[in-house]
């Protein structure tokens, strides 16, 4: 089949690749429709690896993903051919003990779309479990489909936070991940989110997203937005969406006594850790990677309104310009949150 494949740092191609995958009982084949293209898809092409994981061999990209059920296995019950649906792509050790305990998105073994040597899914089909294949509601597009991925991680921040109705919390960056994030803060019971960027673009953007404050960090002071709003007392959340070390390293200055912090950016580098001004407040200090039990409700946030994804999509591609598509994502203009390519229409 056709896809797009990481052949090494720097080198895509659209091209034929041979994969065998046979479908078990309680698996489902789906034909892609759109599929966004992630940071991390990008951090691979640009960089070969993240952390521990290197592209050592050609890999298919691509994990935020919807599509169409073409085939169901024989053991599938709630999915039938031409359902629409978007796909959960860590597949967890279903004998795990991170698992068993309900943290499937811990499982050393998960098996992740597109995090070597697992291939994606910019290509016509994949076999994916039913278990971890979600039916998409009338009034979602798969546009808005594809979008549930980079949503479930904010939404699974938003559960970390505990968010308590009125809070006030502030999002760092206003890429994809700090935009849905405050989206969920909002859709989980916050009166205002305060968020910062450099780039004025996508702040403004956020701001016609709902009660959302932007702060261009490049020319004032996030701490003195911040005491203005709260009365000095400071905001109740904290999440660090950027991944930029600075930023991680700042967290505790704008939170206030007895909040909490949730660190959701993956920073490159080691961060500076203030452990005093986390200890002066009892800051309480949360970590996210990845999601798990967030796709459904994801899904009824979305049907019901409560969530608007689709300001967020900026860039449409054809599937024939994945490989432009990608040179765009890896220099993104500041006007762009979102790109997306269509695999079928």
């Amino acid at each position: 089949m056709k896809a797009l494949v990481l052949e090494e740092k720097l080198k895509l191609s659209l091209r034929d690749i041979e994969l065998d995958e046979p479908m078990g009982p309680h698996d489902v084949r789906i034909a892609l429709h759109t599929v966004g293209i992630c940071g991390s898809d990008v951090h691979y092409y640009t960089h070969g690896a993240i952390g521990p994981f290197v592209v050592r061999e050609p890999m298919i990209l691509g994990h935020e993903a919807s599509g169409t059920v073409i085939e169901v296995g024989s053991q599938v019950k709630h999915l039938q051919p031409g359902d629409r649906v978007c796909m959960e792509p860590g597949i967890p050790d279903p004998n795990s003990k991170a698992t068993r305990l309900g943290l499937y998105n811990l499982d050393p073994a998960v098996r992740f779309w597109a995090t070597p040597p697992v291939h994606g899914v910019l290509r016509p089909t994949v076999v994916h479990p039913a278990a971890f294949t979600y039916k998409l509601p009338d009034n979602i597009s798969f546009a808005e489909g594809a979008m549930v991925e980079p949503l479930a991680v904010g939404l699974h921040a938003a559960n970390k936070a505990r968010i308590r109705p009125g809070d006030v919390a502030v999002v760092m960056g206003a890429g994809p991940i700090g935009m849905v994030t405050a989206l969920a803060a909002l859709a989980g019971g916050c009166s205002r989110v305060i968020m910062t960027d450099v780039q004025q673009p996508k702040l403004d953007l956020a701001a016609t997203l709902g009660p959302i404050t932007p702060v261009n960090v490049a020319r004032e002071r996030l701490t003195d937005v911040v005491q203005e709003l709260t009365d000095g007392w400071g905001a109740d959340l904290v999440f660090e969406c950027s991944g930029n070390e600075q930023a991680a390293a700042s967290v505790f200055e704008p939170v206030c006594p007895g909040g909490a912090v949730i660190y959701v950016g993956i920073p490159l580098q080691p961060i500076a850790y203030d452990v005093a001004a986390a200890q002066v407040k009892e800051v309480r200090v949360e970590h996210v990677f990845r999601y798990a039990h967030v796709y459904p409700r994801a899904l009824a946030l979305m049907a019901s309104g409560k969530i608007d994804v689709k300001p967020l999509i900026t860039d449409r591609f054809t599937f024939d310009q994945s490989v432009e598509a990608f040179e765009f994502a890896a220099h993104m203009p500041p006007s762009s949150v979102k790109a997306q390519i269509v695999v079928a229409e």
